[in-house]
């Protein structure tokens, strides 16, 4: 079951007309994607959907999915004004209908999901995901609540347990080829809530 306080803190966050992360795709997503021939992609905890647009608009086949029906609305929006189309759809991951190796990538961007259930989303995902296919990961690490404490318009959780580590993703993601993972600083100017120097877990794993 959502916890409500979550629906409505995300609801709230993207009811306003701004895009509360903007409209430009996230800088390593946009890397990483490039690199890749076109396919169908999943984008789990989409928000606004800046990033399932950009991936439409560079041919891809599109699925994304949100609790926030404010955040479905604003992504559709996005893609129209982008003249592309993405499957978006509101709710929890194990109430969608989605299909065993459905999908060629998977993108995880700053995805994070309440901390009792992370690991058991993480796991649920793989199985969309085809053998030879690739996660594209980027979200805070635990080391981030020292940035948050400093900054909080760097944005994101302020408890550790919603927090990344490489252990982790190592553990929820074991049958990989691990392209890259790495702890890293980074500078975030993304909208009005992801602002100034914060430390993220990046991952790019090939499904073996």
């Amino acid at each position: 079951m959502t916890d409500n306080t979550w629906l409505d803190r995300w609801n709230d966050r993207y009811s306003s007309e701004e895009f509360a992360y903007g409209t430009e795709p996230n800088n390593y997503l946009k890397e990483q994607l490039e690199k890749l021939e076109p396919g169908s992609v999943l984008f789990p905890a989409e928000g606004e959907g800046r990033n399932a647009v950009f991936a439409a608009v560079k041919g891809w086949n599109v699925s994304a999915f949100d609790i926030s029906s404010e955040g479905k609305s604003k992504a559709l929006q996005l893609a129209e004004n982008k003249n592309v189309t993405i499957d978006y759809q509101v709710g929890e991951l194990q109430a969608l209908n989605f299909q065993t190796e459905q999908f060629d990538a998977i993108a995880l961007i700053y995805a994070h999901f309440p901390a009792d259930i992370k690991s058991s989303v993480h796991q649920m995902l793989d199985q969309y995901l085809r053998k030879g296919g690739i996660i594209i990961f980027e979200a805070f690490s635990k080391n981030h609540l020292d940035y948050v404490t400093k900054n909080e318009k760097v944005g994101g959780p302020k408890d550790i347990g919603s927090l990344f580590s490489t252990d982790e993703i190592k553990a929820d993601f074991p049958d990989y080829d691990i392209i890259q993972l790495e702890e890293t600083e980074i500078e975030l100017n993304e909208g009005l809530f992801h602002n100034g120097t914060g430390s993220v877990i990046r991952f790019v794993g090939l499904k073996l």
